[in-house]
C-alpha cells in the first residue's frame, strides 16, 4: 500500500492488537483476518451499533406517507450452509462469477477487473502494461514494469511514451491480448480468453463425498432470511411492513484479495430483508437508504468522506428496481475515489418468487421463471406459498423486499481510517512529541476508561483497582494501568481510542475527587468518584 497513512494504521492494528494477519507463524494466508483483542470489542461494538438501530433502539421517524409509524423489526441467525437449491433458485449458482483470465507463462490467475494498465509505446507496437493495483500504487508499478520491459534506467522514466490513461483489463477487447504484458510476465500476449469462475467456496455434506453431496459456504446471509419468511410470519404476530435482521459470516472465493480487510475471502454481513406492500416499496427505499447513510455519521465518519451514489441503470441488477451504495473515502484509494461500505437495494418480489416459481429471469422487461432446453424451468422452486395474506384489507401479495446489507469488517476499517490522527502533544517534561491517537465515537470504542494510579504507593492502586472494578459492574469495559510515567499511559490510551481517563492521585485520598481526562479535548477536570460511573455512562448514551 502505498499510502503511508494506510501504511500507519496497518501498523497499529497490529501493534495493538486490532487484526493480525490469519495464521501468520505459517506465513499467513492470503484474504483472511485475525481480530486481536482490541479489534474483537471494536468489532463487536460495530455489530451492536447496527443490531441496536435495526432492532433494540429502532425508532420510526420520518417514515413514507401512509405507513404505520410503528413496524415490527426482528432477528434470525440462520445457518451457513443450505440446501443447495437454494443458491440454484436465488440465481449464485449461475451468476455469482467473476471473469478470469489465466497467464500461461507464470500459471497465475487474476480477477479481469482488477488488473488494470496503461497502452505504452514500444519499439514495433504499442503495449498495454499492467498491474494488479489500485491508484498511485499502480502507476508505480506499470511504470516500473514498463521500464523494465525497454530495458531504460529507474531514472529514465521521462522517455516513456504513455498513449492512454490508467483502465482496467476488462475494457481492453480480446482480439488486443496479444499486446497486454501480464502482471509478473516477461513479454506481451500470455493471457488466455477471459472465462467465468464460480466464487462460492465448494463443500460435501456426509461421508462419501460424491458429486450429489455437493454443498457450498453461503455467499450472502440473506437467503436465510428469504426462506425463513413464512416460518417467520406463523411464529411470529409481524405484520407487513416488518423486516428480519442477521449478522453472520460469508464467504467468496476472491481471486485477488487486497486493501487489508478491505476484499477478503471469509468475512461478516450485517444485512436486513424489510418486507412492505409493493405499492410502498418505493418510498420504503428511499427510507432506509437514507436513513443508513446518516448511522454512518450518527457513529463518526465524517459526511465529506462519505457519499450516498445511487448506481447507473447499467449497474443494477436484473432483478433490481434501484440501489444505492454508502461509499467512503478509504486512504488506500486516490483523491476522489471511494469504496463501498452498504449497499441499499430495493429487490422487488425477485427473491419470494425465486424460492416459490424457480430462478427467475428477465424477457421483455419482466421477471419470469428461466427455461431449460427442454421447455421447463430450469431450477424448481420449493413450491411453497410465499405470498402474504392482508387480513384487513382483504388482499394476498408477494411482498416487495427493500434490503441494507453492509460489510461489518468494512465498517469496522472505515471507522478505524476516520479516527487515525496525529498530532503534537508536549511529554512529562514538556517537550513537544508526536501523538497518535483513534477519535472513535465512545460507543465504539474498545475500552471505555482507563483507571490509573499516579503512583504505586500510598494507598493509590487499591483506590484505583475500586474504581475499575465499579466500572466493570457496571458492564463498562474498563482498563487499569499502573506501569510507566503518566503522560505515557495517556498516550498508551489515546494510541487504542479509549476516549476517559481517570488518576487516582493524592487529592484523591483526602477528598475522594479524581481527575478525568477527556481524549480529543485533553481537557481535565476534577470529579467526586461516587459520580464517575454515571458521568461515563451518560457520555456513552
Amino acid at each position: 500500500m502505498a499510502d503511508s497513512r494506510m501504511d500507519k494504521i496497518v501498523s497499529l492494528c497490529k501493534r495493538r492488537g486490532f487484526i493480525f494477519q490469519d495464521s501468520e507463524i505459517y506465513g499467513g494466508q492470503n484474504g483472511f483476518w485475525d481480530y486481536g483483542p482490541l479489534g474483537v470489542e471494536l468489532k463487536r461494538n460495530v455489530r451492536q451499533a447496527w443490531w441496536a438501530d435495526m432492532i433494540t433502539e429502532h425508532d420510526e421517524l420520518s417514515v413514507p406517507e401512509g405507513a404505520p409509524t410503528s413496524f415490527d423489526m426482528v432477528g434470525v441467525e440462520t445457518s451457513i450452509i443450505m440446501h443447495p437449491q437454494v443458491w440454484k433458485c436465488s440465481g449464485h449458482f449461475d451468476l455469482f462469477c467473476d471473469k478470469m483470465v489465466d497467464c500461461k507463462e507464470t500459471k497465475s490467475r487474476y480477477r479481469l477487473d482488477h488488473v488494470k494498465g496503461r497502452w505504452l509505446e514500444s519499439k514495433a507496437d504499442t503495449v498495454f502494461v499492467t498491474a494488479v493495483a489500485d491508484g498511485p500504487e499502480l502507476l508505480e508499478a506499470v511504470t516500473k514494469r514498463a521500464l523494465k520491459l525497454l530495458d531504460l534506467r529507474s531514472n529514465q522514466a521521462d522517455r516513456l511514451v504513455w498513449k492512454s490513461e490508467p483502465a482496467s483489463l476488462a475494457t481492453i477487447a480480446v482480439d488486443q491480448y496479444s499486446s497486454v504484458l501480464a502482471p509478473d510476465a516477461t513479454k506481451p500476449g500470455t493471457l488466455t480468453d477471459p472465462r467465468d469462475f464460480n466464487l462460492m467456496f465448494k463443500t460435501t455434506l456426509g461421508a462419501l463425498g460424491t458429486e450429489a453431496d455437493a454443498a457450498y459456504l453461503r455467499p450472502e446471509t440473506a437467503q436465510g432470511m428469504f426462506v425463513n419468511f413464512k416460518n417467520v410470519c406463523d411464529s411470529s404476530r409481524v405484520k407487513i411492513p416488518f423486516g428480519i435482521a442477521q449478522i453472520g459470516k460469508s464467504f467468496r472465493n476472491e481471486i485477488t484479495p487486497r486493501n487489508f480487510t478491505f476484499r477478503s475471502r471469509e468475512f461478516e454481513q450485517m444485512e436486513m430483508e424489510f418486507f412492505c406492500h409493493p405499492s410502498q416499496s418505493l418510498e420504503w427505499y428511499r427510507y432506509w437508504r437514507d436513513r443508513r447513510y446518516q448511522w454512518y455519521i450518527r457513529h463518526g465518519i465524517a459526511s465529506g468522506n462519505l457519499i450516498l451514489r445511487e448506481h447507473a441503470k447499467d449497474e443494477l441488477s436484473h432483478y433490481s428496481v434501484g440501489t444505492a451504495d454508502v461509499e467512503y473515502a478509504f486512504p488506500f484509494l486516490d483523491t476522489g475515489e471511494y469504496g463501498e461500505l452498504e449497499g441499499i437495494a430495493h429487490r422487488g418480489d425477485f427473491d419470494l418468487r425465486s424460492h416459490m416459481e424457480g430462478k427467475l429471469c428477465k424477457e421483455n422487461g419482466q421477471l419470469v421463471v428461466e427455461k431449460g432446453p427442454d421447455g421447463k424451468p430450469k431450477y424448481q422452486g420449493s413450491g411453497k406459498d410465499l405470498t402474504y395474506f392482508d387480513d384487513q384489507a382483504r388482499e394476498r401479495f408477494v411482498p416487495h423486499v427493500i434490503e441494507p446489507a453492509a460489510g461489518c469488517d468494512r465498517a469496522t476499517l472505515a471507522f478505524l481510517c476516520e479516527a487515525f490522527h496525529e498530532d503534537q502533544q508536549p511529554d512529562d517534561k514538556g517537550v513537544m512529541q508526536e501523538r497518535l491517537v483513534l477519535k472513535l465515537h465512545p460507543k465504539l470504542a474498545p475500552i471505555k476508561v482507563a483507571i490509573f494510579p499516579l503512583i504505586k504507593k500510598e494507598g493509590m492502586p487499591e483506590k484505583a483497582a475500586e474504581i475499575y472494578r465499579a466500572f466493570k459492574k457496571a458492564g463498562i469495559a474498563a482498563a487499569y494501568d499502573q506501569q510507566a510515567a503518566i503522560g505515557r499511559r495517556y498516550r498508551r490510551m489515546d494510541e487504542i481510542g479509549t476516549p476517559y481517563c481517570i488518576t487516582v492521585d493524592g487529592d484523591t485520598m483526602t477528598n475522594d475527587t479524581v481527575t478525568l481526562r477527556d481524549r480529543d479535548t485533553l481537557q481535565q477536570d476534577r470529579l467526586p468518584i461516587k459520580e464517575l460511573v454515571s458521568f461515563v455512562q451518560e457520555k456513552l448514551r
